[in-house]
């Protein structure tokens, strides 16, 4: 199963290949990007969505299309949107929202007991 640290590197990885095939190559910091989180937090949004932030930037977007429900990025948000489009990313975020609700459900169980 994929986790949030593998999506975060694959994101990472595929921003700054993107940017060093671009013309400005020499302009690309790769420090800006060690700090790329992505999580998702059921209790927000009742739809599949997942966080990234970058820097000090955020924002969230939906998991069927990945359309943009709030914040900003910047013009980051174009390689957020071309990397969800990449084979397996959409399916590895669904596959972790999923077991995210199943933990929650479990854990709603639990606390009735």
């Amino acid at each position: 199963m994929a986790t949030f640290k593998d999506l975060e590197d694959s994101l990472r990885s595929f921003i700054i290949q993107e940017q060093s095939d671009a013309h400005n190559a020499r302009n690309v910091s790769v420090a800006k990007y060690n700090n790329i989180r992505i999580w998702m937090d059921l209790s927000k949004y009742v739809q599949p969505h997942f966080y990234v932030r970058i820097s000090i930037s955020e924002a969230v977007f939906a998991l069927a299309d990945c359309t943009k429900i709030n914040g900003g990025l910047g013009y980051e948000e174009r390689f957020v949107l071309k990397w969800f489009g990449r084979m397996g990313i959409k399916e590895k975020l669904h596959e972790l929202w999923n077991s995210a609700e199943k933990a929650k459900v479990v854990q709603g169980k639990d606390n009735e007991v």
